[in-house]
């Protein structure tokens, strides 16, 4: 693309019409008119969540069956012995654009996406990707992408059983004792929003877990913020630090002021 020697402008590129350029006042107070809306969309989108972990459950009848690094494994298996799972379905096998060498260019847009899966675990949840490649090619995919999430390979009818047969999706369930329920099902657009701990969290029959979320009677729920830690310092059931704890009070106290 040539420039213009008189303006240094892109020549053949339509010029961007700009908003206004304002004081620091008028921007303020423009950002202050938006940030109504902001956090109006933030209570709607946790009555939503609120909704979500009072859907029905649906009891999941099948043994469904997958490959992972060790072998077999059963959809039991995959919830690694906590409560909470959540399986995104990837696109990585033959027919698939981008085989053998890529994933979806889509589903690897998200897989870059996913935080430190050990916030996720420390709630008691956890996160697996699912394929039909073979376990070989997923392991080189993800050594040459450097992920780290577990990865499993379909073998049965799960995909079309969890409606993901033909387009990606996050389903999540929960586990009573060897029972497993099918809570909630995320896919096309909704995946966009995928990738942090909260938006995981949010979709799950739990719920981030916190005394300020509307959920159901006897929902397990503790004070906010208190549970973080540094992803390589979590012990289960372990009490919070107690400086992090004057911290964290401070913060909240500072939002609560912010926000009245």
């Amino acid at each position: 693309m040539q420039t213009s020697p008189e303006n240094g402008k892109e020549v053949g590129k339509p010029t961007m019409i700009r908003p206004p350029i304002v004081s620091p006042r008028e921007w303020d107070a423009a950002r202050e008119k938006l940030l109504v809306k902001e956090k109006a969309l933030t209570r709607a989108r946790d009555a939503l969540a609120a909704e979500r972990r009072r859907m029905p459950w649906l009891a999941v009848e099948k043994t469904y069956m997958f490959e992972g690094p060790a072998g077999k494994t059963s959809l039991l298996d995959l919830f690694a012995g906590r409560r909470q799972l959540i399986v995104y379905r990837a696109f990585f096998e033959p027919g698939v654009h981008g085989w053998p060498e890529h994933a979806c260019i889509g589903c690897s847009l998200g897989a870059d996406q996913v935080s430190n899966l050990a916030h996720l675990n420390a709630r008691d949840t956890t996160l697996v990707y699912a394929s039909r490649a073979p376990q070989a090619d997923i392991a080189r995919l993800k050594a040459r992408m450097g992920w780290e999430i577990p990865w499993y390979t379909v073998t049965d009818g799960f995909d079309a059983d969890f409606g993901v047969d033909e387009w990606h999706g996050h389903n999540a369930f929960i586990r009573d004792d060897n029972r497993i329920f099918r809570t909630y099902f995320i896919n096309s657009r909704g995946d966009e929003a995928m990738g942090t701990i909260w938006s995981y969290l949010d979709m799950t029959a739990l719920g981030r877990q916190e005394i300020w979320e509307n959920s159901p009677e006897f929902y397990p729920q503790e004070r906010p913020y208190k549970w973080w830690n540094w992803h390589d310092c979590y012990v289960p059931n372990a009490a919070p630090e107690p400086k992090w704890v004057a911290v964290s009070d401070a913060g909240e106290a500072a939002l609560r002021k912010t926000d009245g």
